[in-house]
């Protein structure tokens, strides 16, 4: 019961200024779902004219699920944590080198499947 309203008021104050795009839709697995969070709670970078905001993504790629971590165009060089369902790294994207690859395929293939969180 503690861990409910935990969690719920961590949603209150973690959400309560960014847009869900996908209102009901919950991430796939307990851990995204904190990794979602916790990535929520600590972004500033909103979308304005000449920026993109911060964002989580979920794809299909290299037959399975992964979610991207993007924190926006706010910072300068700044990379996409790509992680798979069960949390675990799988690389990144962009960065300092403009990174396109995960485990040596273009990240170009990967299938958008929806948005689970962006401000």
């Amino acid at each position: 019961m503690k861990r409910t309203m935990l969690l719920l008021a961590l949603s209150a104050l973690g959400f309560g200024s960014c847009k869900d795009t996908m209102e009901g839709v919950e991430p796939s697995s307990g851990c995204i779902t904190e990794k979602v969070q916790q990535f929520a709670k600590g972004s500033s970078c909103k979308t304005g004219p000449r920026t993109i905001g911060a964002s989580i993504k979920e794809f299909r790629f290299q037959d399975r699920l992964v979610i991207v971590f993007s924190p926006g165009n706010c910072g300068a060089d700044e990379a996409s944590d790509v992680l798979d369902e069960n949390c675990r790294s799988i690389g990144f994207l962009g960065g300092f080198s403009g990174n396109t690859t995960i485990n040596g395929e273009s990240f170009s293939k990967a299938e958008f499947k929806r948005t689970l969180w962006e401000q």
